[in-house]
């Protein structure tokens, strides 16, 4: 009877968790009031929690009592078509870096957000200039990134795309002509769309996009602006070297043009230092990126950064950089755009930038990074696959006679979403559709559990070394 008790008053406080009377985060009470509230023996209000426990619904903390356990969301990848009975789960698609360590360390920069005089100053508007202490940390931020610039020129959005809608909506009129290397990030394109903004792609090498291409644009109409991703290109993950950097950066003054520079990725990218010496000497660090186009162009460059990767997509922030004479400008398109950052996200942001929280996520992302590109060079071995030793996503030319759009369905019938290459090309102007796209796809590793995502990558590599006709459905 103890047992049949305990397993009906166990489902019926699972009843109020699923119907939203009982929240994430909600504490019970502690297991003698609760035998008292149910009238109950305290014996059974301990194999009600221990039930609840072992079914996932609740969570104990030592010292603090017993929370509703936020749910858990499958990880379920936005198939073309339905998997396989048995097949895998996995997103291949979206990168959402997370480390285990993570949500310790922002719970504890949240804790002194819980008091009531601070929550109420965090909960007030803000504008796009945030606060002095926001401005400087993430001033700071960016320093690490090889940015010098005064705290009061940074500028906050919601998110990176918001930031780099706000940096375009600045600089480019609607109707005129933004220059995009020929695979961008496809954010871009939607964002280009909504604002009124021509899309011209831009030629690219291994060293990024080449000046010529830049120059040939430009002389066949005149281009605005140009949007790239030196460092850690998305999908591509080339990295600009500095000599290119530079070329680019003389070639903006020369045309009269402005850039907008994603540096979203680019703190999985350690910079060069002061006194970094070349490449192997003990001064610099393999790999490093060159300066930042904003550094070797301040007057003609903005740029754009996001806190979503360095920390997590649930609570964000955007960051925005403008030449001084640009700033109000800036500002005033994120208000029109309501694209502002919300005061809790910016305060908790600014804790987290802070106390070393930000500091220790982000080391521990770029060595889950590297572990997951090491997954990538095992089960992907002999194939023709682009990828920074230190980033989290792949290009992966595939091999004949596979074509994109085949490979791309018979790798959802195995459970595994990934990214075409016509997912990131631009269309010449006039074109409809996407541009002519290479026959490839980009895997974002980010998001699988690291023995899921060796799984999946054997997966895909032996579908790979078959035919298209062996992977097709009975």
């Amino acid at each position: 009877m103890a047992a049949e008790e305990y397993q009906r008053i166990a489902d019926a406080v699972a009843a109020e968790i699923a119907d939203g009377r009982l929240r994430p985060g909600d504490r019970l009470p502690t297991q003698r009031a609760f035998a008292r509230s149910r009238r109950i023996a305290d014996s059974t209000a301990t194999r009600v929690y221990r039930e609840l426990a072992r079914r996932g619904l609740t969570v104990g903390e030592v010292g603090r009592g017993t929370y509703v356990r936020a749910a858990q969301h499958a990880p379920g990848p936005a198939l073309a078509e339905p998997p396989a009975p048995g097949a895998l789960h996995v997103n291949l698609e979206l990168n959402y870096p997370v480390v285990p360590e993570q949500a310790a360390l922002l719970a504890t920069g949240l804790t002194p957000l819980l008091r009531p005089d601070t929550l109420e100053a965090a909960l007030r508007p803000t504008g796009p200039a945030g606060t002095d202490a926001a401005r400087d940390a993430a001033a700071v931020l960016l320093a690490g990134t090889g940015l010098r610039t005064e705290p009061d020129l940074v500028r906050f959005a919601g998110n990176g795309r918001q930031a780099m809608a706000g940096a375009l909506a600045c600089l480019v009129p609607p109707g005129e002509r933004l220059g995009v290397e020929s695979l961008t990030y496809p954010m871009v394109k939607g964002i280009a769309a909504r604002l009124g903004i021509t899309l011209v792609p831009l030629a690219t090498d291994e060293q990024g996009l080449r000046p010529d291409a830049v120059r040939a644009a430009h002389r066949a109409a005149p281009l605005r602006a140009l949007y790239l991703q030196p460092t850690l290109h998305n999908p591509l993950g080339v990295t600009m070297p500095a000599e290119r950097r530079g070329e680019l950066a003389a070639l903006l003054e020369e045309l009269d043009l402005w850039a907008v520079e994603d540096a979203i990725w680019g703190f999985l990218k350690q910079e060069d230092g002061p006194g970094a010496g070349p490449e192997g000497s003990p001064g610099a660090r393999p790999g490093a990126a060159g300066p930042p186009l904003a550094t070797l162009a301040p007057d003609r460059t903005f740029l754009v950064d996001s806190l979503s990767k360095r920390l997590a997509p649930g609570l964000t922030i955007g960051l925005a950089v403008a030449p001084p004479a640009y700033t109000d400008r800036l500002a005033a398109a994120l208000r029109s755009g309501g694209w502002t950052a919300t005061g809790f996200a910016l305060e908790a942001s600014t804790r987290w930038m802070t106390d070393g929280s930000l500091e220790r996520i982000v080391a521990a992302k770029r060595r889950d990074a590297a572990a997951r590109q090491a997954l990538v060079r095992e089960q992907l071995a002999g194939f023709s696959v682009h990828a920074d030793p230190g980033s989290y996503f792949a290009w992966w030319e595939l091999p004949a006679p596979w074509r994109a759009e085949m490979f791309l369905a018979a790798a959802a019938r195995r459970g595994i979403a990934v990214t075409p290459a016509a997912a990131f090309a631009v269309a010449a102007e006039g074109a409809q559709g996407t541009g002519p796209a290479p026959n490839a796809v980009r895997l974002a590793l980010a998001s699988p559990p690291p023995a899921l995502l060796s799984q999946a990558l054997a997966t895909l590599a032996a579908l790979a070394h078959g035919s298209p006709d062996d992977s097709l459905p009975e």
